[in-house]
């Protein structure tokens, strides 16, 4: 990744906030005999480029929400995503080795321990933003983010494309059935992280939560497509886990259905969308501009 990007420093900034509420809210590692909290803190810490909290503060700041009650939404989704990468890599999910670098949760520790620590993580996420101690954040505005975080990480959300991720491997699926899985399974918190960020404010108009929808299916798109390229183009080094997964397991991608050059022009043409929803919040949204096409142009 070049670092001349204009989103690398808001990234850089966004990194930081969210790392300090991690450490906050994750419990502190037990004692040798007792492994859970370490588990859970392996998963959480163990880098990732926080891109959902990312989207989180970027949503929140167009909305004009403070950072002190974004880092709650953010440290949430993060929490949400890590589980869901602590189950997706167990044997009997996708049954990977290698997570950011690092051996994943259930190799560094066991497949029970893995398990309980995602289990575990998804609580922590609802218990952030249902108890964090923040006078602005409303409780009306707690139960419609909390109802946004649990639909997003359930069987309409993540779980479900998760389900419908499996069933296709090793099957030919049509441009349709394969973005409506990926609306599930990585579009769905992409799309929490968006609305969660503009929760925050609480002066959000539905036109402005309507907008930010409809970049938010946008963005997640060419997210899912650009990491089916980089597994495709870039190396395990680079990926931090193992390079030409998708193609060994036989998922269908998107450059499997559309070949590599076509599924770059899609994921550019999502990026175009995304920008064209943005135009009606004028200058207040460049910072989501910027990472939509950070998304689009990344490396790993």
């Amino acid at each position: 990744m070049s670092s001349a990007h204009p989103f690398d420093s808001r990234l850089q900034d966004y990194q930081l906030r969210v790392n300090r509420a991690l450490n906050h809210y994750l419990p502190v590692e037990d004692p040798p005999e007792h492994n859970l909290a370490t588990a859970m803190r392996y998963a959480v810490t163990g880098g990732g480029k926080r891109i959902r909290p990312a989207m989180v503060y970027a949503a929140g700041e167009a909305t004009g929400a403070a950072l002190d009650v974004l880092d709650i939404p953010a440290a949430a989704v993060e929490i949400i995503h890590a589980y869901s990468l602590i189950h997706d890599d167990l044997p009997a999910m996708d049954n990977d080795d290698l997570r950011r670098g690092r051996p994943t949760c259930h190799k560094a520790f066991d497949e029970a321990t893995a398990m309980l620590a995602g289990d575990a993580l998804q609580a922590l996420a609802y218990e952030i933003l249902a108890r964090t101690k923040q006078p602005t954040l409303l409780a009306d505005n707690r139960l419609i983010m909390l109802k946004i975080l649990t639909e997003a990480s359930g069987a309409h959300g993540m779980a479900g494309g998760q389900a419908i991720d499996l069933a296709s491997v090793g099957k030919t699926l049509s441009l349709e059935q394969l973005e409506s899985m990926h609306r599930l399974k990585t579009g769905a918190l992409i799309h929490a992280s968006i609305l969660l960020g503009a929760m925050c404010s609480g002066h959000t108009s539905e036109t402005e939560l309507n907008i930010l929808s409809n970049y938010a299916h946008c963005i997640g798109l060419s997210f899912q497509i650009q990491d089916d390229i980089l597994d495709v183009v870039s190396d395990t080094e680079t990926l931090g886990k193992p390079q030409g997964s998708d193609e060994q397991q036989l998922k269908p991608t998107y450059p499997a259905i559309l070949g590599l050059e076509i599924a770059k022009q899609r994921a550019l043409e999502q990026h175009q969308m995304a920008l064209t929803h943005l135009r009606p919040l004028g200058r207040k949204a460049d910072t989501l501009r910027e990472l939509s096409s950070y998304i689009v142009e990344r490396h790993y």
